[in-house]
């Protein structure tokens, strides 16, 4: 126990005999003697605000200690782990290759009027993140079931070589796709929007936004084609496609 007694002891011969009795608790002798004699309770109540003391500044500097670790840790970058969060991915655009027909033979069947199939997006920049959602060649597939807010937005930009170019200027299509175990793509979204520019414009920009949400299952795939690859790629901010889980 705490009080080891020896002969040579300091303290009254009533304190040594209280220790004795205060260290015979623990055998689970009766408190009436300690309690009954004042100098015994006394000296239990000293000895209980010191332990007390003693167990307070422990803590209190586990807790400076832990709490210095956890700022060093940030300060030297070393951020403490995230739990994982809700499925969500933004990708924004990367250039694409203008020979794209032969390339959107792989993502299926896809409408003529929609029939470029965008297949280089960036994942990890300021811009764009990934977050339990897998990315794959231009498609984002489900992990976790659920009902998913799926958006896209295309920032279309067709050169002017005069005013007859914008006599023939085509519509502007926009489709984010869904596939499934079925063997060809579901159409989910389109957008279409034609525009006549100015003839002595430079060029023409115009913008066509979609989404909707959509109960998917794990597995599930979302990608995006378009009319045209006249697109323009340097904007971070107008082009992008992405889809995050809402609990509902």
């Amino acid at each position: 126990f705490l009080f080891q007694l020896k002969a040579q002891a300091p303290g009254s011969t009533e304190e040594l005999r209280c220790l004795q009795v205060i260290n015979q608790q623990q055998e689970g002798s009766s408190l009436e003697e300690v309690i009954s004699n004042q100098s015994c309770l006394k000296l239990a109540n000293t000895i209980k605000a010191y332990v007390a003391t003693v167990t307070e500044n422990v803590i209190r500097r586990n807790v400076v200690k832990e709490a210095r670790r956890s700022s060093f840790n940030i300060s030297e970058g070393q951020v403490p782990p995230k739990t994982a969060g809700k499925p969500s991915a933004h990708l924004t655009l990367r250039p694409q290759s203008l020979a794209q027909d032969g390339n959107s033979k792989r993502f299926g069947n896809l409408s003529q009027s929609c029939r470029h199939a965008i297949a280089r997006w960036e994942d990890s920049t300021i811009h764009s993140h990934l977050q339990n959602i897998t990315y794959r060649d231009g498609r984002l597939r489900v992990n976790q079931a659920g009902k998913y807010y799926v958006y896209s937005q295309i920032y279309f930009r067709y050169p002017s070589d005069g005013a007859s170019a914008r006599v023939s200027v085509p519509q502007l299509v926009q489709c984010i796709n869904w596939k499934t175990s079925y063997s060809q793509p579901i159409l989910l979204l389109k957008g279409v929007g034609t525009k006549c520019w100015a003839p002595e414009a430079d060029y023409g920009l115009h913008a066509l936004y979609q989404g909707g949400l959509f109960e998917l299952k794990a597995g599930d795939e979302l990608f995006v084609s378009v009319s045209s690859l006249a697109i323009d790629y340097n904007d971070a901010a107008a082009s992008y496609f992405g889809a995050f889980r809402l609990d509902l």
